[in-house]
């Protein structure tokens, strides 16, 4: 189970776009920071097909500017 955290640089002015478009995608938590226009963007997918779909659909945002993973690691699935 791929768990990795980004970074989300929104357009000028798209910050708020940009977290509720994120919101809306399963397996997603978005983090506004407080005092920077970024976002902690954090995914949970169930495989590696599944988050590099997710990354996928996030890069194709338009309120998006730049996605930076910052960390990222796999757990084994319990059966």
């Amino acid at each position: 189970m791929p768990i990795i955290s980004y970074l989300a640089h929104p357009q000028d002015g798209k910050k708020e776009s940009l977290i509720n478009e994120i919101s809306q995608l399963s397996s997603c938590e978005v983090i506004p920071a407080e005092n920077k226009d970024l976002l902690i963007v954090v995914t949970d997918t169930n495989n590696k097909e599944e988050d590099e779909q997710l990354k996928e659909k996030i890069e194709a945002l338009d309120s998006l500017k730049l996605l930076a993973m910052v960390s990222g690691f796999d757990t084994p699935k319990n059966n």
